[in-house]
């Protein structure tokens, strides 16, 4: 056999190691999910921005623990003009005409965070727009319409990733209710 042959027979060989071992190889789950939230930008809402030395960071003390329970902000500003959202210097605070939200604590602390959550828990909030599935719906910024065209292998995979994050004790505030309206002033 020629040396072009047998290099061209043991590249072919090669190549075809590599498609069995891959179909037989299920993707990592964790590193899917990884892959998933980072694609789909949760950190930008999820993980606190903190100053750094070139400006806004991401606090990587805090990834994705949500709106830091030590920062208390003041009521947001009224819109003005065509303007009806605000957000916090840390991009985990917004509101709007749903009131004020805060950014969720996805790591898996059991008092703060999703750590009492299993993945069925998780599927059916996003699934359903309800926080745990059944309760209050879900508030912007969260796009869930987005996210719930996630198949539940995607869904199983996001939250096996949040699940392997260091946990991170933080309690983010309930949500705050839109201000209730004026009531008008009696006719004089």
């Amino acid at each position: 056999m020629t040396a072009t042959k047998l290099t061209s027979a043991a590249i072919l060989a090669a190549l075809a190691a590599c498609n069995t071992s891959s179909a037989q190889r299920a993707p990592d789950p964790v590193e899917r999910g990884r892959y998933l939230v980072t694609a789909a930008g949760c950190n930008d809402c999820h993980t606190p921005m903190i100053m750094g030395p070139d400006g806004p960071m991401q606090d990587p003390n805090h990834v994705l623990a949500g709106h830091p329970a030590s920062r208390v902000v003041p009521p947001p500003p009224a819109p003005e003009g065509p303007w009806i959202v605000s957000v916090s210097d840390t991009f985990t605070a917004w509101s709007g005409p749903w009131g004020v939200s805060f950014t969720a604590n996805l790591t898996p602390d059991e008092e703060t965070g999703l750590g009492t959550w299993d993945s069925a828990t998780f599927i059916a909030t996003i699934r359903n727009g309800r926080h745990m599935g059944k309760g209050r719906k879900l508030l912007p910024p969260m796009p869930v319409e987005m996210i719930a065209t996630y198949t539940d292998e995607d869904l199983a995979a996001i939250f096996a990733y949040l699940q392997s994050l260091p946990p991170v004790k933080n309690r983010v505030p309930e949500p705050i209710p839109p201000a209730a309206p004026l009531a008008a002033a009696p006719a004089s």
